[in-house]
């Protein structure tokens, strides 16, 4: 699997610096808090929540999709941004691992990574990070109010912190770190917070597929 880790530094964003963390510190704790629900530190409960629903978005060939155009694929659904330096490459590695795990089921699991940055992701950004990571992967940016409104039906927190002493556009995002599994009606399954390992999220996917 070409990673983050080996792919030539060449064919990285040179915007995105940074070098991947282990797997040991892969998402960072407040990703799990303010995702706003006990339930997510705790994906093996029976209750199933209340997590996704429609949504309206751009996807990298700048083409607009809904929820309903990944129907009958499961989906394992990302929320980051390109300019992200260290935690959402980790997530997507680790997504992309797990997914490999899979063997001929993987081919069932659509990869989605979608931007909570719309100012500075375009369609063509999410394009090329994409496809360091997953020949599949599809990533999905829109509007602000777009972007709000799929964040809020995952519960995903996600908000704009300045740089002291940097210009208005050099700004990071501090956003929820989970990894959310779909079923191919759309629906929550199950996801994967901090420290889950590929091997603990292959077996749980194999659990529905």
């Amino acid at each position: 699997m070409e990673t983050p880790d080996n792919i030539p530094q060449s064919k990285l964003p040179k915007r995105r610096p940074g070098r991947l963390i282990t797997y040991l510190g892969l998402f960072i704790i407040a990703g799990a808090v303010a995702i706003g629900g006990r339930f997510l530190m705790e994906p093996d409960k029976k209750a199933v929540p209340t997590v996704g629903g429609p949504f309206s978005l751009v996807n990298h060939f700048g083409k607009p999709v809904t929820d309903a155009n990944y129907r009958g694929r499961y989906m394992l659904i990302y929320f980051g941004y390109t300019y992200c330096p260290e935690v959402c490459p980790t997530a997507l590695t680790m997504m992309v691992d797990a997914m490999e795990r899979l063997g001929k089921n993987e081919e069932k699991v659509m990869p989605i990574f979608i931007s909570i940055d719309p100012e500075r992701d375009a369609p063509d950004d999410l394009k090329q990070y994409v496809a360091h990571f997953h020949p599949r992967m599809m990533g999905l940016t829109g509007a602000p109010d777009q972007i709000e409104a799929a964040s809020k039906a995952f519960k995903v927190y996600a908000a704009k912190i300045a740089v002291e002493g940097a210009d208005k556009d050099d700004y990071v995002m501090d956003h929820s770190s989970v990894i959310f599994f779909m079923g191919t009606d759309g629906k929550y399954l199950t996801h994967f917070g901090e420290g889950t390992t590929p091997e603990t999220m292959a077996k749980r996917m194999r659990e529905f597929l």
